[in-house]
């Protein structure tokens, strides 16, 4: 199964959606996939490596009403990424609000609540972030770190094979997205993309959390060459370093 859309640790939902190619106005969703569809799946995250990355929009619901949305850009060359985390109770609590820089190994923190009051009391260095490793399992992970993994397996260096993809993967139609015409693809294991029909890039991508039955969505827009500037070593503080003020904060 290949590396990164097949083998990854989530499994990914279908969209079942409707539609046609002018190649065949007798396909139904549900087809199987063609061998020249199969060799644009087993390229598609290793295109996204060589495009060097693109905005990055991701939506997670957890609990009864709450939402999690990412916004900001990736790196898919460099595996680093930056966000607005924008967390929505849906309880009539205030959203919290946080900027996030991250990579395949670290996490930051900006815009913490009481982070300033924190690192008085301990006697510690005012700075803007706090930094820990980035939780990869297999115990539990906060969904913010599941989701900067989700973003950063969407490239790889390599392509995939394509024969996997054949006879495990249906069309589903098609659909415009940020007023893009893409092709939908599901897979009989859970997952699906929407492929850019024009340059063949991939446009959003849709994951199930294990367990909790809610949808993930990742859309990706403007794709090209990024610089994710992070935050240096003076402007963090090490939680690992220093757990006491990491737990206070709920880092």
């Amino acid at each position: 199964m290949p590396r990164r859309l097949l083998a990854t640790a989530l499994v990914l939902l279908g969209v079942g959606l409707t539609g046609c190619t002018d190649e065949g106005a007798d396909r139904q969703p549900g087809d199987p996939v063609t061998a020249e569809e199969a060799e644009v799946l087993a390229g598609l995250l290793a295109r996204e490596t060589e495009e060097g990355g693109a905005d990055v929009v991701v939506t997670a619901p957890f609990g009864e009403e709450g939402l999690l949305t990412l916004t900001g850009e990736v790196d898919l060359a460099g595996s680093a990424g930056r966000a607005r985390a924008v967390t929505s109770y849906g309880d009539g609590r205030p959203d919290d609000v946080r900027t996030l820089f991250f990579t395949r190994e670290q996490v930051w923190f900006g815009d913490v609540p009481g982070l300033g009051e924190a690192l008085s009391a301990a006697g510690l260095p005012d700075v803007p972030f706090v930094r820990r490793p980035l939780a990869t399992g297999p115990d539990a992970v906060p969904l913010g770190d599941v989701l900067v993994q989700v973003v950063l397996n969407l490239g790889a260096e390599d392509a995939d094979d394509a024969g996997a993809f054949l006879g495990a993967v249906t069309w589903e139609g098609q659909r415009s997205i940020d007023s893009r015409l893409a092709t939908v693809y599901a897979s009989d294991a859970g997952w699906s993309v929407a492929v850019d029909d024009t340059s063949e890039l991939l446009l959003q991508y849709e994951t199930e959390l294990p367990g909790q039955g809610t949808d993930v969505t990742v859309t990706l827009a403007d794709h090209g060459a990024r610089t994710i500037a992070l935050p240096g070593e003076d402007q963090s503080l090490d939680a690992t370093a220093h757990p006491e003020v990491a737990a206070a904060l709920g880092i």
